[in-house]
């Protein structure tokens, strides 16, 4: 009877561990570090502002409509949450789609990634979490950078 009882609390106890939410099991996730999606899009829509004037690349979005902007902020904010844990889903294009033709230079990535930086410190994100940021957007500079 003892044993019968053992073995339904670890039952219990094993299934509660493997549905408990990822922050439960090992901390909370980038995602969440970032403040969720409204925190990454506050920080997505001050990038863009810095990429709007910064003159190393402002050129590659002059001209674009109000909606146009809306849509990059949204996708770049989806793009990030959905690589950073998040519940998200990115529907753009994949990187490298969506940057053939553009002949992205190496300084206008080091220019972004600048820009980027700036607006996570402005925010007061973690060095340590700014890293981990950077790593899983690096992933996908060979898809943006000589295409």
């Amino acid at each position: 009877m003892i044993r019968a009882v053992l073995m339904a609390v670890v039952a219990v106890v094993v299934a509660a561990c493997a549905s408990a939410p990822p922050e439960t099991m090992s901390g909370p996730t980038l995602y969440q570090r970032l403040g969720g999606r409204e925190g990454i899009k506050t920080v997505v829509d001050d990038f863009v502002a810095n990429l709007a004037a910064d003159p190393r690349v402002n050129s590659r979005f002059k001209g674009l409509d109000g909606a146009r902007i809306a849509r990059l902020q949204t996708n770049l904010a989806d793009e990030i949450c959905d690589a950073t844990g998040g519940f998200c889903a990115y529907l753009g294009k994949d990187m490298k789609a969506a940057h053939t033709g553009t002949g992205i230079t190496e300084a206008e990535w080091s220019a972004t990634v600048e820009d980027l930086v700036k607006s996570l410190n402005k925010f007061k994100v973690d060095a340590k979490d700014q890293q981990e940021l950077l790593a899983v957007l690096g992933s996908m500079k060979k898809d943006i950078v000589g295409q």
